[in-house]
Formats: structure tokens, C-alpha cells, sequence
């Protein structure tokens, strides 16, 4: 492996290729404030504007709870093992898919989560051009590169933006809701029943939203949770953002949109609570908008980045702050193009090809082979089990869509692997079979 680069001396150690010593790892409250940093964000506002639209408020707070309690147990899965082993996703995946195989798992999850970054600064632009008139292209340009910044600093900058993005969070969105709750009645916004009650949005596929929203992140969570002292700190950071962090946000959204009650409310235009605090006509507080914006989305881009970064890195056999600055650069390119729209169809995809993975993960390492180190090149039949979790989910939604794809194709996956390890079958062969443990 290379010597460490400057960077790396001066900002610290990523430990792209390697266990993060005993030694290094960081304090509960840090590793915590990375993981509140992240979804107590405004897209996350703005996914439960649109369940509360698309299923009344009652509905969409039942299928936040549940959904955000699930990402608790799954996210949380899948953090002890990254703690345990001081392992990112990359080599938690390279005992799992084979020292070959991680590469399409890595690879994939890597590349969602520099879309997600696109998307991110896409709806920076985006919003700072409806509010301020303000040029999107050159928006998207400098928020872009604003973020890379904040990714650049490492796992110490993710725990710095969220220093200051949660507290900006809890304050505006708190009288967000409270303010505009207080105005329409709260009884009002108990008894919403969504925009057109009679063409709902199923449970399942509001499930499947709260669930999507950060199921490629927490599926990639070792990429954080390595860095936690403990199985104790690890579960109390992942325990921050799902269901807390996960659920305030959304609730926010929520709450908003019940009480205004729109017609046809357009969350990524301006009815969202960064529109809702601009349209209180208050110079003072439209600057804290703006500022608030930046570094809430500042908060998210750098998490996903930094996830991007990691994956690629450790794929391309270089250094998290080298690929960071390329990935970024892509990204930008592609938020320029207005990818941001695609947000809801790209939530349909996570929870389609993400769940398996998590499931086969925790399913091998948990119970199948615990204490296996990388060994294989490909491991056949953690592959097979994912495309039979992904089958399973693209059926559900095409077939079952009051059911979450994301649920089916989790559990799918895992049956799907026990099955395939207690049969013993060799899957191409004998000479599969050798390396197929």
C-alpha cells in the first residue's frame, strides 16, 4: 500500500484498507453527532410533506415509526459488525461477495450514494434559484464544492457540520411545526387525510419511502460506525439517527403539510419548511434560511460523499480524499442536469437492490460463517441470494404494491441464503463448492 499523503497526516487517518485501530476510534458523542448529522435534514421534511399528502397523517406517522424502527434494527445490524471488526462496508463485503465480488456491491452502493449527493446539490440550486432568483448553474457550482470541503476534512468534519446543522435543525423545524400546527389547530392536523383521499398512497409504499430514504447509507453505516469504542456506543449513535434523527425530520415535513392543507403541495419547490421560514417576509430570519439550507444540506452531500469516497477508494486502491475530489466533480456535473427530479423513482430503485445486501450481510456474518475473515474471490451464492431478494421486490411492486418492497426483498434475500447454506449445494461445481465457505 502507498504512504499516507500529507493530507492524511495533517486531517487524520481514513483507514480506507484496513481495521481502524482500537487506539483511533473516536467517543460516543462524536460518532453520535455524525450519525444526527445526517438524516435530520431538510429532504428528510420533504419525504414526510409527501406521505402526509399521499396517506393522510395518521397513516404516514404509523409508517414513519415503524419504518424508522426497522432501519434501527437493520442499520443497527450491520454498525456492531463495523465496530466489532473496525471494518468499512468495502471489507465487510469482501468476507461476504468474495475478495473480487464486494467490488459490484461496494461498487454500486458507492455510486447511489454519489447520486444521492447529486441529488442533494441539485435541490441546493434548485432552491436557492426559486427563493433568491439566484443563477442555479453557479448555485449548484459552489454548493457543490462547499460540500466537498466539509467531505475533504474527513470523519472530523462530518462531526462538525453536525455540530452546527442538528442544532439549526431542532430550533427552525421545532417552530416550524409548532407555528404552523398552532395556526390551523392541531385537530386539523391529527384529522388530515391527504390530498385525495381516494387515490392513497399505500402503506406499503410509504413504508418503503422511509425505509429507501437511507437504506444505502445505512446498508454502507460500517463506513461511520467502525470509528465507535464499542457495541454500546455504536447501537446509541445508530439509535441518533434512526428513529430520532430520521423521525424529527420527517415529522417536521409532516406536520407542516397537514396544517396548511394545500391542494397539490410541492415539496421541493417552496412548500417546505425552508419555503415556510422565507415566507414569513423576515430579513433576519431569511438569512438564517439561507444559512440554515447550506449547512443542512452541507450535512447530507458530505455524509454521502464521504461514503462514496471510502467505497471507491478502497476499489480503486487509493485514498478517500483523492476519490472524493474526483466523485465530486461528477457529482456536481450531474446535479447540474437537474437530476434532483428523479427523486421518488431513485427511492423505488434503493428498495429494490439495496435491503438484499444488508440481509445477506447480516445473515452470513451474524449466523451463517460468524468469525469468517475474506478469503474467497466470489462467493456464488451470496450473489444468488441477492438476486433472488431483488426478483422477490420487483415482483411486490409490480404485483403486491400494498406491501413494502424493501421488507420483501429483505427477508427474500435472507431466506434465500439460510436455504442455499443449509442445502450445501455446490453452486457451479466442486471447485465452487472449495471456496464457497
Amino acid at each position: 500500500m502507498s504512504q499516507t499523503p500529507a493530507a492524511d497526516n495533517i486531517l487524520g487517518e481514513e483507514y480506507e484498507h484496513e481495521p481502524v485501530p482500537l487506539s483511533q476510534r473516536r467517543s460516543t458523542f462524536s460518532v453520535s453527532m455524525v450519525w444526527l448529522g445526517f438524516p435530520m435534514i431538510i429532504t428528510g421534511a420533504m419525504t414526510g410533506s409527501i406521505l402526509v399528502a399521499g396517506m393522510g397523517f395518521k397513516a404516514a406517522l404509523l409508517a414513519m415509526v415503524i419504518g424508522n424502527l426497522l432501519m434501527f434494527a437493520y442499520v443497527g445490524a450491520l454498525g456492531v459488525l463495523g465496530t466489532a471488526r473496525g471494518h468499512n462496508f468495502a471489507l465487510l463485503a469482501s468476507t461476504t461477495f468474495g475478495r473480487k465480488g464486494y467490488v459490484l456491491a461496494s461498487g454500486l452502493l458507492s455510486t447511489l450514494l454519489l447520486g444521492w449527493y447529486a441529488v442533494q446539490t441539485g435541490i441546493t440550486g434548485n432552491l436557492m434559484h426559486t427563493a433568491f432568483q439566484l443563477d442555479y448553474l453557479s448555485m449548484t457550482v459552489a454548493a457543490g464544492m462547499l460540500y466537498l470541503g466539509i467531505t475533504f476534512v474527513g470523519i472530523r468534519g462530518l462531526h462538525w457540520i453536525g455540530m452546527v446543522s442538528v442544532p439549526l435543525f431542532v430550533v427552525l423545524g421545532g417552530w416550524v411545526a409548532w407555528h404552523s400546527a398552532t395556526a390551523a389547530g392541531w385537530g386539523q392536523v391529527l384529522a388530515y387525510g391527504g390530498t385525495q383521499a381516494a387515490l392513497s398512497m399505500s402503506f406499503g409504499v410509504g413504508l418503503t419511502m422511509v425505509v429507501a430514504l437511507f437504506i444505502d447509507a445505512g446498508t454502507v453505516t460500517a463506513d461511520f460506525n467502525r470509528w465507535a469504542a464499542n457495541r454500546r456506543s455504536s447501537l446509541i449513535a445508530t439509535a441518533c439517527a434512526f428513529p430520532l434523527a430520521n423521525l424529527v425530520a420527517m415529522l417536521v415535513g409532516g406536520v407542516m403539510t397537514a396544517a396548511l392543507a394545500q391542494p397539490q403541495p410541492q415539496p421541493f419547490g417552496l412548500d417546505n419548511m425552508f419555503g415556510y421560514l422565507l415566507a414569513q417576509n423576515t430579513t433576519w430570519l431569511s438569512v438564517l434560511a439561507f444559512v440554515f439550507l447550506l449547512c443542512n444540506l452541507g450535512s447530507v452531500c458530505a455524509h454521502c460523499l464521504y461514503n462514496a469516497a471510502v467505497g471507491w477508494s478502497r476499489i480503486g486502491c487509493g485514498r478517500m480524499r483523492v476519490f472524493a475530489v474526483v466523485l465530486a466533480a461528477v457529482g456536481i456535473v450531474v446535479a447540474a442536469a437537474n437530476v434532483w427530479a428523479l427523486f421518488i423513482p431513485w427511492l423505488s430503485l434503493l428498495g429494490i437492490l439495496v435491503p438484499p445486501i444488508g440481509a445477506i450481510l447480516i445473515a452470513d456474518l451474524y449466523f451463517v460463517r460468524p468469525g469468517a475473515q475474506i478469503a474467497a474471490d466470489w462467493r456464488p451464492r451470496a450473489f444468488i441470494a441477492w438476486g433472488a431478494g431483488s426478483l422477490v421486490a420487483y415482483a411486490t411492486e409490480t404485483m403486491a404494491p400494498e406491501l413494502s418492497t424493501a421488507v420483501a426483498a429483505f427477508i427474500a434475500a435472507g431466506v434465500c441464503y439460510f436455504a442455499l447454506h443449509l442445502r450445501g449445494t455446490p453452486m457451479v461445481g466442486k471447485a465452487t463448492s472449495s471456496i464457497d465457505r
